[in-house]
């Protein structure tokens, strides 16, 4: 190795430069057989470099958003639902709705894909450069309860409250007591008109108190916040999940 590559590795690796470093000569290599600018050859080093760099970046934040599993919009059924405004979600996926501080409010009866469309829109959000976060209710109130207990509530709670987009899935299938309702308040709260907050629920709004160990005050005083600056996105139909099973059923009984 001359002195010369030598030196440019130390800086290379000094600037943090990996892809550069690891693709440089052959970059060379390829310019002088294709006899590319000086400009040319410096504007592909750095195009790979950072084509290289917001993958790494955007596979951190997929990693840090913890998606149960990978669902895109193009994945989804769209036929299924008897009743769904494509439109509508489609608007949402560009994702103006972050920088706009509104909070999606997925409405829907089990198996109709509300999850899967609040997977879809937060894996678009970590492409776009979105810290991102999702957690089911159930799962967000057991571990601010067991951060209370070890007195760690308040950086437990900047975990939900600081990314710039927040899913709160499965909202509706268990009742939370007076203590989780306090602590889902908070994030709630701390939210409000900072952060846009998803929620996919299995219940109308009426009767989101029942969610809420039956404390109107309670409930009223999320809603408030979260329908403040929302976008209500209501699906109708029948569950996904037991369409299969269903017409298999009806199948053998014609039988």
């Amino acid at each position: 190795m001359n002195f010369e590559n030598k030196t440019l590795q130390e800086n290379l690796n000094y600037l943090k430069l990996p892809t550069i470093l690891q693709n440089y000569e052959s970059v060379a290599a390829q310019s002088a057989r294709t006899n590319l600018s000086h400009m040319e050859f410096l504007n592909e080093l750095i195009a790979q470099e950072a084509a290289e760099r917001l993958a790494r970046s955007v596979k951190r934040r997929l990693s840090q958003a913890h998606l149960p599993y990978i669902k895109t919009l193009d994945m989804f059924q769209w036929h299924h639902p008897s009743k769904i405004n494509r439109q509508q979600i489609q608007h949402l996926s560009t994702l103006t709705f972050i920088t706009e501080k509104i909070n999606p409010v997925f409405i829907a009866l089990t198996g109709l894909g509300k999850t899967h469309l609040s997977i879809a829109l937060a894996r678009e959000a970590c492409r776009k450069a979105h810290t991102v976060l999702f957690t089911t209710a159930a799962e967000m109130i057991l571990k601010l309860k067991a951060a209370c207990q070890a007195n760690q509530l308040i950086p437990e709670l900047k975990k939900y409250t600081h990314p710039a987009l927040l899913i709160i899935d499965q909202l509706g299938y268990f009742t939370i007591d007076d203590h989780g309702t306090e602590l889902f308040f908070q994030v709630i709260s701390n939210r409000y008109e900072r952060a846009s907050t998803v929620l996919t629920s299995n219940r109308i709004f009426k009767d989101w108190h029942l969610v809420f160990n039956k404390d109107v005050m309670a409930a009223s005083a999320i809603l408030d916040r979260v329908l403040h600056h929302s976008e209500v996105i209501t699906i109708e139909g029948e569950s996904y999940r037991l369409k299969d099973k269903i017409i298999s059923q009806e199948s053998t009984e014609n039988q």
